[in-house]
């Protein structure tokens, strides 16, 4: 897990040092960077989502996922969490349990949801080659200096995300490497692209998507993508 412990650390490093910029960056240059970053993770979620090979898939993926993330009504438990968050760093301020949650969410998406996370974790498992995760924690602190100096503290918390999305992955990497083929990879990083596009509306305050409720699309898509074939 050596590989997945050193991106964890670069997130809160990158985190680290953005929290130090933010401190110096008047509100108005944080608002533009903040759309600036919001257009960029637009990008990068479309980009996601055109690596889909079958489109039915990730709409499949995203209506099941929908159902099962409103039973388990998702949102409302990061919302807790950000609630708790901001009371144990000493803050009542419902805008800043509003951001916290926010940036956590949004890292989290960013920084789990790819190929490079779920082949990284599984080379690593395997045969202990740390190099595509090694490369993924250089892309990660440098985004999460820039992701924090505009969402702030709660972009930190997504190490937690990566340390334990990226560790499973990597304890299991016999059973994940038998099962998660090119195209189930692929179809599960499209579904994702579409949640991370839909990060980007949030960030512009466009419309307020319940985005959390539709975490459980991902592994719904990586379900049917496996079973595809036998229907």
């Amino acid at each position: 897990m050596k590989g997945t412990i050193v991106n964890a650390a670069a997130v809160l490093a990158g985190s680290g040092v953005g929290l130090a910029l933010k401190r110096g960056i008047p509100e108005k240059y944080q608002n533009t960077i903040m759309h600036g970053m919001a257009l960029a993770v637009g990008v990068i979620g479309l980009q996601m989502a055109f690596k889909t090979e079958n489109i039915l898939i990730v709409i499949l993926g995203l209506a099941i996922g929908a159902v099962f993330g409103e039973a388990l009504n998702i949102d409302k438990g990061l919302v807790n969490m950000g609630e708790w968050l901001s009371l144990k760093l000493g803050s009542s301020n419902k805008a800043d349990q509003s951001s916290i949650g926010h940036g956590f969410v949004t890292a989290s998406l960013v920084y789990c949801i790819g190929a490079m996370s779920v082949v990284g974790a599984i080379q690593d498992g395997l045969s202990g080659d740390t190099s595509t995760l090694y490369a993924k924690s250089l892309l990660d602190g440098i985004t999460a200096i820039v992701f924090t100096s505009s969402m702030g503290i709660g972009v930190m918390f997504s190490s937690i995300s990566v340390l334990i999305y990226q560790g499973l992955i990597t304890l299991l990497a016999g059973f994940f490497s038998a099962v998660l083929s090119d195209s189930v990879i692929k179809e599960m990083t499209a579904t994702g692209g579409i949640l991370i596009v839909g990060v980007s509306i949030l960030m512009l305050e466009l419309k307020n998507i319940k985005l959390a409720n539709l975490l459980p699309a991902i592994p719904a898509a990586a379900v049917i993508a496996y079973l595809w074939p036998a229907m």
